[in-house]
């Protein structure tokens, strides 16, 4: 099963992440497990939030996934 997030956990984690100074989509794909360590106060969940952020990043569905929402499928 999947863990779903609020979005004041989401916005907690993101506050924690600016503060480490991974405020770029650039530097939040470049954390690697070593460095998400480093940052203080991390808990588990929050590090399965981190990649998920950075998978939801690299989609360029960031938006939707800290809504809650999803892009419906576009008729090409």
């Amino acid at each position: 099963m999947k863990d779903t997030f609020t979005l004041q956990q989401k916005t907690k984690l993101l506050s924690k992440l600016f503060d480490s100074g991974t405020n770029t989509e650039k530097k939040l794909q470049q954390l690697d497990m070593e460095r998400i360590l480093k940052i203080s106060g991390i808990t588990i969940p929050e590090m399965n939030l981190i990649i998920e952020l950075q998978k939801q990043t690299k989609a360029n569905k960031l938006f939707s996934y800290l809504g809650g929402g999803a892009d419906e499928p576009t008729a090409e």
